[in-house]
């Protein structure tokens, strides 16, 4: 279990996560003004990028799903 944790991507998709993920925030606040309840999801999707660019860790990778960067 604990190789299901190990960082696997690189410092290029840390930063696409990273910049997904305060894209992801962004989003979810300017949904949060108007009163939408997406605005928690796209916050939840957001806060989980930048955790998964802070530990240098992909879910998909994780799982056996090949991804570009």
């Amino acid at each position: 279990m604990s190789s299901f944790f190990a960082p696997n991507i690189s410092g290029g998709g840390r930063v696409v996560r990273a910049a997904f993920g305060v894209v992801l925030i962004v989003s979810g606040a300017f949904l949060v003004l108007r009163g939408h309840l997406a605005a928690l999801i796209l916050m939840a999707g957001g806060m989980f990028a930048i955790y998964e660019a802070l530990r240098g860790w992909c879910i998909m990778r994780a799982c056996g799903i090949k991804t570009k960067i």
